[in-house]
């Protein structure tokens, strides 16, 4: 089972990601903000996206929101974004 492993901010609405198989990757939050639902409210505030944190191998923020990593790492690699790890070929 892959985790998350690392989270670094590296700009407005951008993470770099590192999972437990050795991928990594920039995640752009942009397109997830562009969804409705109230617990992405808060996100669309730089400085509370900037509040993320891993929580059981997956990426959360203090309002109670959770991406899982199988997700992240499913919307890194079909965007062409992951690099490194035996999956991210």
């Amino acid at each position: 089972m892959i985790e998350l492993i690392d989270v670094q901010v590296i700009g407005e609405f951008q993470l770099r990601l590192e999972f437990s198989d050795g991928s990594h990757g920039n995640f752009d939050g942009r397109p997830l903000l562009q969804r409705q639902g109230s617990l992405l409210q808060p996100l669309r505030d730089r400085d509370y996206f900037s509040r993320c944190f891993i929580d059981a191998g997956g990426l959360a923020w203090p309002n109670g929101l959770e991406l899982s990593p199988a997700t992240l790492h499913s919307m890194l690699r079909d965007s062409d974004c992951l690099r490194g790890g035996p999956r991210a070929a």
